[in-house]
């Protein structure tokens, strides 16, 4: 895969409010009983972020509680530069994979890192059923969603997929700020997607990784 290295900008905007994706018990599928939940769905797809015009892109592998993102744009950590990064939410980490170094960076679980699996949205004051609609070529429901977190009042629209429970899209009323799957598919993923790639040696970060707001 080839990566352009450069500071990514991927995560900037997500800080000034940290967004948890997420749903309430109005929404049709089991996982909407527990707001702790997540989703137990295998999936794969093309997540599109847009930032005051500019665009950025990652290919998502989704595992329940693990994810894997491989970035077009690498994200720059103190020990160099990572093209893929694993979220394990089971072990509350964070893994860079480092590929010139052959060394896995650990981070400490960001709350940022729960955006792309986390079922709740902190500080949600409000959820309005729009209707239905479709997402990533999806059958999906589509809500207007109010949260006040720290004191920022954001509203946003809001795509989750019917059928998973997924979010396929999510807008800022501003239209400042986006992202959604271009293309989601369900399909069983390999277990090693989200393991430690043999021969590498773990290493803890002392900082996060730039661009992360």
């Amino acid at each position: 895969m080839r990566v352009r290295l450069r500071e990514k900008a991927w995560r900037g905007g997500f800080c000034f409010w940290l967004v948890l994706w997420g749903w309430q018990a109005v929404l049709p599928w089991p996982a909407a009983a527990d707001d702790g939940a997540i989703p137990s769905v295998e999936f794969s797809g093309s997540l599109i972020k847009t930032v005051k015009g500019k665009r950025y892109q990652a290919q998502v592998f989704a595992k329940g509680d693990r994810l894997r993102l491989e970035y077009k744009y690498a994200i720059r950590t103190e020990r160099g530069y990572a093209a893929i990064e694993i979220i394990r939410l089971d072990k509350l980490e964070t893994w860079y994979l480092l590929a010139q170094q052959k060394e896995l960076l650990v981070t400490v679980l960001d709350s940022d890192d729960r955006l792309l699996v986390s079922p709740t949205l902190p500080g949600e004051r409000d959820r309005v059923l729009v209707g239905d609609a479709t997402a990533a070529g999806r059958v999906a429901q589509l809500f207007e969603v109010q949260t006040d977190y720290q004191g920022r009042v954001e509203r946003f629209y809001e795509w989750v997929d019917a059928e998973t429970g997924v979010v396929l899209k999510l807008v800022s009323r501003s239209r400042e700020w986006s992202f959604e799957y271009e293309r989601f598919r369900l399909s069983p993923q390999p277990a090693y997607y989200f393991d430690a790639p043999p021969g590498y040696e773990k290493r803890i970060a002392a900082t996060a990784p730039r661009g992360r707001g």
